[in-house]
């Protein structure tokens, strides 16, 4: 892959998601309540579109029960939902500490299917991509690896993903998409491929550094944008098996569902106003990760939806109280936050 020219567009995805990445940990300093209820919203949305998307249903007044409840479940259908429920409940408990890896995409696939007989287990039979045409016809779309090469195949997927992440001439973003569409292309279960392909991407995306997907769905986004996720998927897997195909549309894909993903965290923290007990919080909260001095445009930076006047007056007290200290005057003045 490093000696394929990667596309301008691609490059400019990139450099746009770095530089979300960069004022990520402004976003997430925000108010705590708020965040809980953004991850909250997050988590129902991406149990249900992962599912949905699959033509997995349930019953609307029961989504909150099997999401955070503990219901008997009243249909498979609640079962698989509750199941993609605790994938993501594990991704998001252990982030980057859970392993990129065969074994977790096993994991991944025996929690999303829940009590069925191959949950976790590789497919035993071939299981290839099949279109339905409008009169009725079956067209083969992509015969993916037979159940011979698999367990081989998934394995060196992985592998070959921790070989080139030292290699500075790939970036890992575009390993991100590369991954998931080798994992797509293997098809290693029966059932279930696709939502183990989005929860395998929220883990790689923790991996890489980027958090949005705690806060914001990305299996919605890729609901919303389901259409054009078929199309770059089948555009990019011709070829596949040869090593002949292209991987940039469907890697630009991704690349746009994670950007949406960020803009839209961007955007949901920018709404979010602290109460007047949160934002001496959120200042205080502030104020310690400042290195040495610091000006209040500095301060004011972080303090996402805290106005000035208010940063002014919470600095007034806590000057008083001896926990800060200023050098100079107006726009220019220095301060200094003294840790207790």
């Amino acid at each position: 892959m490093n000696d394929i020219p990667v596309p301008m567009k691609i490059n400019w995805q990139i450099g746009d998601l770095m530089e979300y990445r960069g004022k990520q940990e402004l976003f997430t300093r925000q108010v705590p309540q708020k965040l809980k209820a953004l991850r909250e919203h997050a988590l129902i949305e991406s149990a249900v579109s992962s599912n949905r998307i699959e033509g997995v249903q349930v019953d609307q007044k029961r989504i909150k029960t099997l999401i955070f409840g503990a219901s008997a479940y009243r249909s498979r259908d609640e079962e698989e939902v509750a199941g993609y429920r605790m994938a993501l409940n594990l991704i998001h408990s252990e982030g980057a500490g859970l392993s990129l890896s065969e074994e977790t995409v096993l994991r991944f696939h025996r929690l999303s299917r829940g009590d069925i007989w191959d949950a976790g287990k590789y497919k035993n039979k071939p299981v290839d991509i099949v279109e339905i045409l409008p009169n009725g016809d079956q067209v083969v779309r992509f015969r993916s690896v037979s159940p011979e090469q698999t367990p081989d195949m998934t394995r060196q997927s992985f592998e070959l993903m921790d070989g080139l992440r030292s290699d500075s001439r790939v970036h890992p973003l575009i390993l991100l998409g590369a991954l998931n569409l080798d994992f797509l292309c293997i098809h290693p279960f029966r059932d279930g491929n696709g939502r183990v392909s989005r929860l395998l991407l929220l883990q790689t995306c923790y991996h890489l550094g980027f958090d949005a997907g705690r806060y914001i769905s990305l299996e919605r986004i890729i609901e919303q944008n389901k259409e054009r996720y078929y199309e770059t998927l089948q555009l990019s897997s011709q070829g596949w098996h040869d090593g002949k195909h292209d991987p940039w549309p469907y890697i630009g894909y991704l690349l746009f569902i994670l950007k949406q993903a960020c803009r839209e965290f961007e955007e949901r923290v920018g709404q979010i106003q602290a109460p007047r007990g949160g934002k001496m919080e959120m200042v205080i909260h502030a104020l310690q990760g400042m290195p040495g001095e610091f000006t209040l445009q500095q301060l004011e930076a972080v303090c996402s939806g805290v106005g000035r006047d208010w940063i002014q007056s919470i600095l007034g007290t806590l000057k008083q109280e001896g926990k800060v200290s200023c050098t100079g005057r107006g726009r220019g003045a220095r301060w200094k936050y003294h840790a207790e």
